[in-house]
């Protein structure tokens, strides 16, 4: 089946969702207008098309090799990356300072999209390199900016997150890599980090890797950890890949999906050699690297609408070509389409609104990055509360919309050649990685909801009944409100109780608000009939049918924190 960039739906939520067009009345953001704007979002979807989704089966089939020499991407993989290198497609967010187009996060944010739909594994490398410019250009030096943001911001060389350890999961403040001081700047790393996301690949000439490591005398937990940038080869002195820094690849994990992203075990220092250069102040690893881990966030609730975007593009077009028995109730006993049947159309109308309601999400907590970059200190304060529904609901998206595609699909889903399972196998890890989704539920009660005593959530949800129409939407706005009061009240164990369902229905509303208005725009604006008429039926499906299943979540939140313990941790192998 061929790939078609989701470059009509992208275009009206940048204007509507989004309204980027407020960016591009400042000076930062001029650039952006309507027509450079259309021929970023035309070019990504040709260049997706006609590049990185052909190599989508090969990535999961064949995927990605260790070797003694490291790891090898499939056939075709290393072509492709240098022509997304030689189209600029990196450096659309970039700084211009280091030879990026200084364009809106947002926009660049669809690009990604568009090249994870194609090929979702793929698109994990620049995507990781994203956070990596992220935390140097926050936090790096003016000379470790000059060597290596230039290389990143155009994807010539890629970037990595190196947190999790054998022993130090979830809980990064138990990780054991060592970095001594060696004078001169420089520090020697020891140590093993595991799940490391295109940690070793033949794509490019270096790697840059951000490792969090503690060094000697440092205090116990997260407060003794700082970042350190520790390329796979050494720099020589005309900035070119040099030495060999004892960085190796020991082996990749055999997974569920993602095949074409290599999961590596990566060994640092086993000969002593391994220099690595402090990014920040010592002891400010944590602050440095959840400017990485926030921006890797949304771009995994990014990956969610990815792989629901690819998951409803198959299943329709399966739905379309199925000849199957005559449509219940219909004089005529021909066959035919499976897509005329009420079922299967319910089915492909969730997955729509499913997939168009994270795409809205994502893409409005993205414009807020850059309303906090105009100076909008309201921005900032929405997106730290957005961040945590982006990613985990986005996620949760994207998974239900897959193993719906799979159903649309029938026997036929199951089986491998049809291509739809890989859709599911490869969302499954995304509510997991950078965070979970339950960490991400407390963070919002935890610490996005209490920082500020409940104001931000207060603007937002006044914003949003400020604007819903729909009488079920505005009750579970209502609803969020009355729950978001009574986790302000609740003690902590009694928040963490209930925050997964609070998640979910704050995300929930807030895809109905920003669906409510994409419904309303699209039924009186003019353009591709058959676009607009989607868009319409799709977001009155979201209100009408997916709203309501929220507000019986209310219970769930408010639920007391005993229920979960009125069981002993042995009665639960009863």
């Amino acid at each position: 089946m061929p790939f078609t960039a989701p470059t009509a739906d992208q275009r009206f939520v940048l204007e509507h969702v989004v309204r980027i067009g407020d960016l591009a009345a400042s000076d930062r953001f001029a650039d952006a207008t309507p027509d450079l704007v259309e021929a970023v979002l035309e070019g990504a979807g040709q260049f997706a098309a006609g590049e990185w989704a052909p190599l989508d089966r090969a990535g999961d089939t064949v995927g990605a090799k260790w070797t003694e020499g490291g790891v090898v991407m499939p056939d075709g993989f290393r072509a492709a990356y240098r022509a997304y290198v030689e189209g600029g497609w990196g450096t659309i967010g970039s700084p211009v300072d280091f030879g990026g187009q200084g364009l809106p996060f947002v926009l660049a944010a669809a690009v990604l999209d568009t090249l994870g739909a194609a090929n979702m594994g793929f698109a994990l490398c620049p995507t990781l390199t994203v956070g990596a410019i992220e935390a140097l250009v926050h936090h790096g030096t003016p000379e470790q900016q000059a060597q290596y943001l230039p290389r990143l911001a155009t994807g010539e060389w890629t970037g990595t997150m190196n947190l999790t350890e054998p022993q130090a999961g979830s809980d990064v403040g138990a990780l054991r890599t060592r970095a001594e001081p060696l004078g001169k700047d420089r520090w020697a790393i020891t140590g093993t980090k595991i799940y490391i996301s295109f940690g070793d690949h033949n794509l490019t000439d270096n790697i840059v890797h951000l490792v969090l490591a503690r060094t000697p005398g440092a205090p116990q937990g997260t407060k003794g950890l700082s970042l350190f940038l520790v390329p796979k080869y050494r720099l020589d002195t005309d900035g070119q890949p040099g030495d060999f820094n004892d960085v190796r690849v020991v082996s990749i994990e055999h997974k569920m999906g993602l095949h074409a992203s290599p999961t590596c075990v990566l060994s640092f220092g086993d000969n002593g050699d391994c220099i690595g250069e402090l990014v920040g102040a010592e002891g400010g690893g944590i602050a440095a690297m959840f400017t990485m881990m926030n921006n890797a966030r949304l771009n995994v609730g990014l990956q969610g609408v990815q792989v629901a975007e690819a998951a409803t593009q198959k299943a329709v077009a399966y739905a379309r070509d199925r000849i199957q028995s005559a449509r219940a109730g219909s004089a005529s006993r021909d066959p035919v389409a499976i897509i005329e049947h009420p079922d299967v159309r319910r089915m492909l109308m969730r997955m729509k609104a499913q997939t168009q309601a994270a795409r809205a999400l994502v893409y409005y907590a993205a414009g807020q990055v850059d309303r906090a970059a105009l100076g909008d200190s309201d921005a900032k304060k929405r997106l730290d509360l957005l961040t945590p529904l982006a990613k985990a609901h986005g996620t949760d998206l994207g998974n239900e919309v897959a193993s719906i595609g799979i159903q649309v699909h029938g026997g036929m889903g199951y089986i491998e050649e049809t291509g739809a399972a890989q859709h599911f196998r490869d969302a499954r890890i995304t509510p997991i990685y950078e965070g979970t989704n339950g960490i991400q539920a407390a963070d919002l009660v935890g610490r996005k909801l209490s920082g500020d005593n409940g104001g931000t959530l207060a603007a937002l949800i006044a914003e949003m009944r400020g604007e819903a129409q729909d009488a079920g939407l505005i009750a579970l706005i209502d609803a969020c409100e009355d729950v978001a009061r009574h986790m302000l009240a609740a003690e902590i164990d009694d928040r963490l109780a209930g925050s997964y369902p609070f998640l979910t229905m704050l995300s929930v509303g807030v895809c109905g608000w920003l669906m409510e208005r994409s419904g309303r725009i699209a039924s009186g604006a003019q353009g591709d009939p058959a676009f607009l008429a989607m868009k319409a039926a799709a977001a009155r499906f979201y209100v009408e049918q997916l709203v309501p299943e929220a507000l019986g979540l209310k219970a769930a939140a408010l639920a007391q924190a005993e229920v979960l313990y009125a069981v002993d941790a042995e009665a639960f192998a009863a």
